[in-house]
């Protein structure tokens, strides 16, 4: 099943919620932009690549939310609504990618029922070249797997984090698809632990052999030779640095001085080369997700509940820390100066 996809009986986007997880698996029916934006708010959907087809359904879903009296008022509603959409998550690139695409492909419609069918198509066009770009991020990555390889991965990049297969985990789903035998050592990934509670139920779905270990252990684990290489995925890679969950840069460093390959496993679409790293709004979340140990029902205090608290969801990991980034086009190697924009050339 994807993660996200339209349901045209119900003229709603659903989604896997992946705040239930593990726990039970449920659908969440999002039947406004006002509600789907509230899933990405709270991250019932995550993950740049799905990000990416939860925006581009979020503006098809507002040209479906009521009657209009004319297509210039309806795409003027359309764009406010794509605005609401596009202030839930400022650092995943991805996200407005999705979002800008649909407007961009309504523009040219001179009627109601035109910009409807148009802006659900290319919704429709972009998960499923989701699909198509993590199949082949997938192979490309799994020629640097050997059989036996353990890979440690960090926060969870598989088929929740995209509309299916996943980033940085379908490099590991295409590596055991050709045969190889991978392990997987999966961080849990604080504060939302979005390692143990997804990744973990992922690979486990899969039977892909997976351990978990808490944040803290990484480095131990790759001093004592547990781990052959490191694969993440990212939320924008810049000229700079590459955006990931909270943590990567720890990982990067403790790769580096371990000599260890660190990989980077992202579409095209996740690269905003224009930009550097000081250009990048990272994204600081609630207090909340540090302070209690279950956010959802605020029962349990694991910390002064008026203690300061500095959570921001993402950090920056410099270039120079990464072996080599892993996308649909193939494997860039460095100097990334030099060879991405080669990649990224239309």
């Amino acid at each position: 099943m994807r993660t996200v996809f339209w349901d045209s009986a119900e003229k709603c986007v659903k989604l896997i919620d992946q705040t239930k997880l593990p726990d039970s698996f449920e659908l969440l029916c999002c039947k406004s932009v006002e509600d789907l934006a509230e899933a990405i708010k709270r991250l019932s959907v995550r993950g740049a690549p799905a990000l990416e087809a939860t925006g581009a359904y979020g503006v098809a879903l507002a040209c479906f939310e009521r009657e209009f009296s004319d297509v210039n008022e309806m795409k003027e509603y359309v764009k406010r609504k794509a605005e609401i959409l596009a202030s839930t998550r400022p650092t995943a690139v991805n996200l407005f990618y999705g979002i800008d695409r649909v407007i961009k492909a309504i523009s040219q419609c001179e009627d109601i029922e035109s910009v409807r069918k148009v802006a659900l198509n290319e919704a429709e066009r972009i998960a499923e070249e989701d699909i198509e770009r993590n199949k082949l991020i997938g192979k490309f990555g799994a020629k640097l797997l050997r059989d036996g390889d353990v890979v440690l991965t960090y926060c969870n990049t598989g088929r929740l984090a995209t509309v299916d297969w996943g980033t940085a985990l379908g490099v590991v789903r295409s590596a055991v698809e050709e045969g190889k035998s991978i392990k997987v050592i999966a961080c849990e990934t604080r504060p939302l632990n979005q390692g143990s509670r997804l990744t973990c139920w992922e690979l486990m779905q899969d039977g892909i052999d997976v351990t978990l270990i808490t944040d803290s252990m990484a480095g131990y684990v790759m001093r004592k030779k547990k781990v052959d290489c490191v694969i993440v995925g990212a939320d924008r890679i810049v000229r700079d640095a590459v955006f990931n969950k909270i943590g990567t840069y720890t990982i990067a460093v403790l790769a580096k001085e371990h000599g260890i390959p660190f990989y980077v496993a992202a579409p095209t679409t996740t690269f905003d080369w224009n930009r550097c790293e000081s250009e990048v709004i990272v994204e600081e979340r609630s207090k909340d997700e540090l302070i209690y140990c279950n956010v959802k029902c605020m029962k349990t205090l694991i910390a002064p509940k008026n203690v300061k608290v500095y959570n921001p969801a993402f950090d920056s990991t410099p270039l120079s820390y990464v072996s080599a980034l892993i996308t649909e086009k193939g494997v860039i190697q460095p100097p990334y100066d030099e060879n991405v924009p080669k990649v990224l050339k239309p």
